[in-house]
């Protein structure tokens, strides 16, 4: 059983904002671990992603929704602690 986590553990997003409750596994399980935008059928959708390139994404993704560009940034700071980008 894979441990639970609040925010995908890609983009960062909280896992209860994800519209499809998460990504899927191969076996068409939910990941929770990754949401749907990042994770689907056990592959990640973007694989060849930086880490600084999926910071700027989410901080473009963020701005979309109108969040000013100091608060994208300071939700965008953490990407690099979450697993995916852990080496």
């Amino acid at each position: 059983m894979e441990k639970a986590y609040k925010n995908c553990q890609s983009c960062g997003m909280p896992m209860k904002k994800d519209e499809k409750g998460g990504g899927t596994n191969t076996d068409g399980s939910k990941s929770t671990m990754y949401c749907s935008h990042c994770y689907e059928n056990g592959k990640f959708t973007l694989p060849d992603i930086t880490v600084d390139q999926m910071k700027e994404r989410v901080k473009q993704k963020l701005k979309e929704f109108g969040f000013p560009g100091f608060l994208a940034g300071l939700f965008t700071k953490n990407i690099p602690q979450l697993e995916r980008w852990r080496k």
